[in-house]
């Protein structure tokens, strides 16, 4: 196990960091995670437009069609939103202007995806004559789209500002302005390029792009159950060895579980049947049934911390208890600690794999229906469950239930761990106390033999143990060190030190005193 541990330390995790650090991958993750207020307030509205009460699915009917604007306007033009974050995200590494790289992101997808269409004769009550673009190729579906066409465009954009192909202005000019004629001749090449391809080859790249990524995107974010295993173990392995999950595979799986959600979301707009949706191993899914408490299901191992016999658990699972409840655990997984720890890292990689086939199959069975709305993180996942099912209530057991699971496969392994714990922490008991002795018997030593101590008064001894306690103390915050025992030797030596004093003074005070009675008497 020590073998292995050292091999991906050495092997492999320095090739995964480079992987997350790559400016395209990260530049795709920070670009999609920048469109999450619009899904999450999008998926409000789809949660108002199918409340399951029959007296207000009345009151809303005659102006449904105004409640559904704003999801068409948010979660209906996704892919237009993403293609401008991906843009200004990679535009942002090569230090550019990144208003103006987002702009011809949005600019190379449009040409890449929409085709207007010319209306010439007016339909009374159902369309105007006029020129119209249909809205339906700038949603989810177009995601992967969108992002590939707004990392070419930026990279046109990149290497023409590199090479001094662009208009160039005086350093007088306001940089607005300047930077707006920086851009007028990639501005040109990027549609030249993208209108050429579409209109002049008659190449569709963005359905190209969808229709290539697409048998991917079945097996990872579909209803696949090797899938959703195999997105869930990738992630608790990462983190096992200290690397950021979802940071590897978030530009790959990414806007894969964003396009699945919001599949999920127009379907269920459009029918409001939520176990007739078309992607079961949404983000939604996994984080609700599978992480309870972040990744690796560590809420039941944090509770269990929360009532160890070891001091140090005890500690650490009360601190790492609130944000486990709101599926945060850093602390957990670097305190206890997770990574790199070989009894700790068995039961989370087991226990998500666990839970995923059983909501799974929850799910497959119709007792459960599929996800159809995107909350924050954050939330409590019984609740968060609940709402994101349309309101369904063993969606709540279930999470409950897979915490359970959780618990039980944790609990063996945590034994263990505590186990080991109070085996270290009892060697540091006699450690400590050995320690307290030794120098409990070199303050007195000091005491009874040093000259200097003997030849001083109590007051400079007092002054001198002050000014010692402080530079001790002082170099414990300065130099951030662990150990107590830089604090507690110097307390206790002086102590010792002045506590003796004070008795060799007070005893010759006293026998001072008994030879001037026996020289009066």
């Amino acid at each position: 196990m020590n073998g292995f541990m050292s091999f991906m330390e050495q092997k492999i995790m320095p090739t995964t960091q480079k992987i997350a650090g790559q400016r395209h991958l990260l530049a795709i993750r920070n670009g999609v995670i920048s469109t999450l207020p619009l899904t999450i307030v999008g998926s409000f509205f789809v949660i108002f437009l199918n409340l399951p009460i029959d007296a207000y699915m009345e009151w809303i009917a005659p102006f449904r069609h105004i409640l559904d604007i704003p999801f068409r306007f948010t979660v209906g033009l996704m892919a237009l939103y993403a293609a401008f974050g991906v843009g200004a995200s990679l535009a942002n590494f090569y230090q550019l202007n990144q208003l103006s790289a987002g702009l011809l992101s949005v600019l190379a997808f449009l040409l890449a995806s929409v085709e207007p269409i010319q209306i010439t004769k007016a339909v009374p009550g159902v369309i105007d004559a006029g020129r119209y673009i249909s809205v339906g190729t700038l949603s989810a579906t177009s995601l992967f789209g969108a992002i590939v066409t707004a990392l070419i465009a930026v990279e046109i954009y990149h290497f023409m500002i590199k090479h001094n192909i662009s208009i160039k202005l005086p350093d007088s000019v306001p940089p607005a302005v300047a930077n707006s004629f920086a851009a007028l001749i990639p501005t040109l090449v990027v549609i030249l390029l993208f209108w050429g391809i579409r209109y002049g080859l008659k190449f569709d790249v963005n359905t190209t792009i969808t229709y290539l990524i697409a048998p991917l995107k079945s097996v990872l974010v579909g209803n696949n159950l090797f899938g959703g295993l195999l997105t869930v173990f990738l992630i608790v392995f990462f983190w096992s060895f200290g690397i950021h999950g979802p940071a590897i595979l978030g530009p790959i799986i990414r806007p894969m579980w964003d396009s699945a959600i919001l599949e999920n979301m127009e379907v269920f707009t459009a029918t409001g049947n939520a176990h007739q949706l078309p992607n079961l191993f949404t983000e939604q899914f996994i984080q609700w049934f599978v992480w309870i408490g972040g990744s690796g299901s560590t809420l039941a191992l944090v509770i269990m911390f929360m009532f160890s016999k070891s001091k140090f658990l005890k500690e650490l699972g009360r601190l790492s208890f609130v944000p486990g409840l709101f599926n945060i655990n850093e602390p957990i997984i670097f305190g206890a600690p997770i990574v790199m720890n070989p009894i700790l890292i068995i039961p989370f990689v087991i226990t998500p794999l666990v839970t995923t086939t059983v909501s799974y199959f929850a799910v497959v069975s119709g007792m459960i229906p599929l996800m159809m709305a995107k909350l924050p993180f954050t939330m409590l996942a019984p609740i968060a469950a609940i709402i994101s099912t349309d309101r369904t209530i063993m969606a709540g057991v279930l999470v409950l239930v897979n915490f359970v699971i959780s618990f039980v496969i944790y609990y063996p392994f945590f034994k263990m761990y505590e186990k080991q714990q109070l085996a270290g922490e009892e060697e540091n008991r006699m450690l400590g106390a050995i320690i307290i002795l030794i120098t409990f018997v070199a303050g007195q030593c000091i005491a009874h033999y040093s000259k200097w101590v003997q030849s001083k008064s109590l007051l400079v001894l007092l002054l001198v143990s002050i000014l010692f306690i402080g530079c001790s103390m002082g170099a414990y915050v300065a130099f951030s060190l662990e150990s107590p025992y830089f604090i507690i030797v110097p307390t206790i030596l002086c102590a010792t030190c002045l506590s003796a004093k004070y008795r060799f003074t007070s005893m010759a005070l006293i026998q001072r005193v008994k030879e001037m009675q026996k020289h009066g008497a």
